[in-house]
């Protein structure tokens, strides 16, 4: 066994929270000099908030770049008609199709499932 030390449990507790508030502030830093060098974007409350009530998330982020239906099928390669039918749940899209939708709105994969 290793070193021991006792200390108080307040004092333990604040060095706990001063722990955690340190790796909040490492995250932050992060986040903030990804957005610096272009590899992650601020989305609007908006959008956020259509995402979290459940919209299909393709018909957000085409809305959110400011495309239609028909521009995102030249952009990507995907059929107009696939298109809407995934934003309207009546297809799901396969993988290669997801990804094809999500390079053309410069979005990660993850952000369509």
């Amino acid at each position: 066994m290793g070193e021991m030390i006792a200390i108080p449990v307040e004092e333990y507790r604040d060095l706990r929270r001063a722990a955690e508030e340190l790796a909040d502030l490492r995250t932050f830093d992060q986040a903030k000099a990804a957005m610096a060098r272009g590899e992650d974007e601020q989305v609007p409350a908006e959008i956020a908030r259509r995402l979290i009530a459940g919209e299909t998330p393709l018909r957000v982020w085409r809305d959110f770049r400011g495309l239609t239906q028909q521009r995102l099928s030249v952009a990507s390669g995907v059929n107009r008609v696939q298109i809407a039918n995934i934003e309207s749940g009546t297809a799901r899209g396969s993988v290669g199709t997801l990804v094809k939708l999500a390079d053309a709105l410069g979005i990660a994969v993850d952000d369509l499932v």
